[in-house]
């Protein structure tokens, strides 16, 4: 529908129901209800049979192959000769019949049935509802259901829009999925990179029977974890409750468990535990954030923006791009998605989304002029310069240039 241009062009006409004129009275007669435009499957149906006198079986078969469930081309090749050749019949200008054929073959793959987009309405109202109402709560619902066109921290991103803190995972809190107390959400041991699933598991098994732990020693006899799931979850932050730095955690755990030799039963009482006495290590804000990373795929407890060497943050928010609108701004955002799609020239464009230091969303048009030399490198910050533009009351950037900004490295490498 969009290569069609009658997204648009429907758009308008839902607004200014008075200031359009129909292609013709067949289209008015069978399309009213969408002002024209074909919008379902079963209108494109309806236009093959009703406008160009086509039996209804051939409309269908016309309608399967466009959507690439017809094989044969020859079976098109002669539908498609019906077509005009009954349009011809009907005295419709070739104009008229060539426009209503450009609006069927463009739009007739892209097309859902009508029932079935009814069936998805009602879930979209459903899933808005629960999204203005119960938003903290809805969230987290998306965050565990991991079917979502976004990534993790997308989600993530929009409940902290929405006033939730984002607690990592902790072993006196969380579940296996991600849980909310309030207006906190403790992500899941599911999304602490190479956990094992029983071995999750059972910490909440263990927390739920007997109670909280109280420390490090007790979390390892009543758990008896591996070191190297021990070691997971110190770094994850999910043993914080003891007041410890993760590198005094780590160096405990390794005095703790041999390595070469796992319990393979939690002892009947608790070992006495040793009393180590560790210089001052020394664990920086940022090396938390990489280890946050690496094991979640995003930052928790800082910013993408704080990572940056530099405090640029752009000349315009999202918030205030409408104030732009004709003038070349640069914008810094940090990458959401992107979209590929070819133009008639078959060359790539893409449109972009991003979000600013202050958590908005904005997005962004990619011709491909400014492609072949301002190509995107990945995920990342991005310093951006471009054009305001407007369109329906949204405005967007049409990029000229843009280059991927430098963040701080990890120290420890």
């Amino acid at each position: 529908m969009a290569r069609s241009g009658m997204m648009k062009e429907y758009i308008y006409r839902f607004h200014n129901p008075d200031k359009f004129e129909y292609i013709h009275p067949v289209m008015k007669e069978q399309l009213e209800e969408t002002f024209g435009v074909m919008v379902y499957q079963e209108d494109v149906l309806k236009v093959c049979h009703h406008f160009a006198g086509l039996d209804l079986a051939d409309a269908d078969t016309l309608r399967r192959a466009m959507s690439g469930k017809y094989r044969s081309k020859q079976e098109m090749q002669r539908i498609v000769e019906r077509f005009f050749s009954n349009c011809r019949e009907k005295g419709y200008s070739e104009e008229v019949t060539k426009e209503v054929w450009r609006q069927i073959e463009s739009f007739a793959g892209y097309s859902f049935s009508k029932a079935h987009s009814a069936s998805y309405a009602v879930e979209s109202f459903q899933s808005l509802y629960l999204k203005a109402h119960y938003p903290l709560e809805f969230m987290v619902g998306v965050i565990n259901n991991f079917g979502g066109f976004y990534r993790t921290w997308v989600y993530v991103h929009e409940a902290k829009r929405f006033g939730a803190s984002i607690q990592l995972p902790c072993v006196n809190k969380s579940t296996y999925k991600t849980t909310i107390y309030g207006t906190d959400i403790y992500l899941g041991f599911i999304h602490i990179m190479s956990i094992e699933y029983k071995f999750a598991q059972s910490v909440e098994e263990i927390r739920n029977e007997k109670g909280p732990f109280t420390d490090l020693n007790d979390f390892v006899t009543r758990v008896n974890p591996g070191l190297e799931q021990l070691i997971l979850l110190i770094r994850a932050g999910a043993l914080r409750f003891t007041g410890k730095k993760k590198s005094v955690l780590l160096w405990e755990a390794h005095m703790m468990i041999n390595k070469n030799r796992q319990e393979v039963t939690r002892p009947l009482f608790s070992p006495p535990v040793r009393d180590f006495s560790l210089p001052d290590l020394v664990q920086g804000k940022l090396e938390d954030v990489y280890d946050e990373i690496e094991l979640f795929g995003f930052p928790v407890t800082m910013s993408w923006f704080d990572m940056l060497e530099t405090s640029f943050r752009g000349d315009v928010s999202a918030r205030k791009m409408s104030e732009y609108t004709g003038r070349k701004i640069r914008m810094v955002g940090h990458l959401v998605t992107v979209k590929y799609i070819k133009t008639v020239k078959n060359d790539w464009m893409n449109f972009g989304s991003f979000i600013d230091s202050e958590g908005n969303f904005f997005d962004t048009t990619h011709f491909s002029n400014s492609l072949k030399e301002w190509p995107f490198k990945g995920s990342g910050t991005y310093l951006i310069m471009g054009k305001v533009v407007e369109e329906f009351g949204f405005p967007s950037l049409e990029v000229e240039k843009m280059a991927k900004l430098p963040v701080k490295p990890d120290q420890r490498y």
